[in-house]
């Protein structure tokens, strides 16, 4: 601003002194600054960005970090890194696998068909590099209420088997009748097919469903789920432990499960339709629902 206007910093500050006068003007030459590196390096991240606006800006004409940093998120500067995507689901495990039960299944009510899947949560390690942890989920197809959850270091089989512990605690109480005949599906990824969750299932009289192809249509509910988790509630916050995503994951559950309005659930909550019976309005059109209503007809 000042080049442009043909006087020095210096200049400037000596003619107007007030401070809020002198804190715009901090942050537009540091926002010049940022400007003008990034049209020589386009990707350089933030905390190279500070170090260099320090070494080159000094002593009360300098922005302080935080203020540096918030600059930086509100003109939309930060450096989006392209995250890659790790591999949740290994099919080729010689296990067991199970026919699909749902194909042209629609449930009434809760607890007739639970839907599974596991997704990716990047961990930030720094500004720049990361791992991952893997979140297991299990909805209910009906409500798509989230009924059981788990955060895990690896894609062991063990936090699978915890989501679907913290989903069988709901049904304890339940008349054994109502759920006989309960379906849980799932692609065929080894979590699912392994010994111990095959065991679990069938010790609590579930049958076992499985996609039979890699097509997401074929677990379309679960893979939305994992979509709204990390879209609509994960997205732009850096987690930087494994008890940070728990934490992130437990308030997100819950304020999708009581809170959010379900285009699926006549726009009702996941935790009131829990409480209905029959076909639930959807306030989109499900062409798999009108084939198979048209093919039953």
């Amino acid at each position: 601003m000042c080049a442009l206007f043909g006087v020095s910093k210096q200049a400037y500050y000596k003619f107007d002194g007030s401070k809020v006068a002198r804190k715009i003007a901090r942050e537009a030459f540091a926002l010049e600054f940022v400007h003008r590196i990034r049209k020589q390096n386009a990707r350089i991240g933030g905390k190279k960005l500070w170090l260099m606006y320090c070494k080159e800006i000094k002593g009360s004409d300098r922005m302080g970090r935080d203020g540096f940093e918030d600059m930086i998120d509100r003109y939309g500067l930060k450096v989006r890194l392209k995250v890659r995507k790790p591999r949740t689901t290994d099919s080729t495990h010689g296990l067991s696998v199970f026919p699909n039960l749902v194909y042209s299944f629609i449930p009434t009510c809760v607890n007739q068909l639970w839907v599974s899947d596991i997704t990716y949560i990047p961990v930030w390690l720094n500004d720049t590099e990361y791992t991952f942890c893997y979140l297991s989920l299990i909805t209910d197809a009906y409500s798509h209420q989230i009924v059981g959850w788990q955060v895990g270091s690896t894609l062991h089989t063990q936090f699978s088997l915890q989501a679907l512990e913290m989903a069988l605690k709901r049904l304890e109480g339940v008349d054994k009748e109502i759920i006989r005949d309960l379906v849980h599906h799932s692609d065929r990824g080894v979590q699912y097919a392994s010994r111990e969750y095959v065991s679990v299932l069938r010790n609590n009289g579930i049958k076992i469903s499985m996609t039979e192809s890699g097509d997401p249509r074929d677990n379309a509910i679960a893979e939305r789920v994992n979509e709204t988790i990390k879209v609509e509630f994960l997205k732009d916050i850096r987690l930087c432990c494994i008890d940070e995503v728990k934490a992130a994951v437990a308030k997100a559950v819950d304020f999708y499960n009581s809170r959010r309005p379900h285009m699926s659930n006549d726009m009702m909550t996941p935790d009131e339709a829990a409480l209905c019976n029959g076909e639930l309005k959807k306030w989109w059109k499900s062409y798999r629902d009108e084939a198979i209503k048209n093919k039953s007809a």
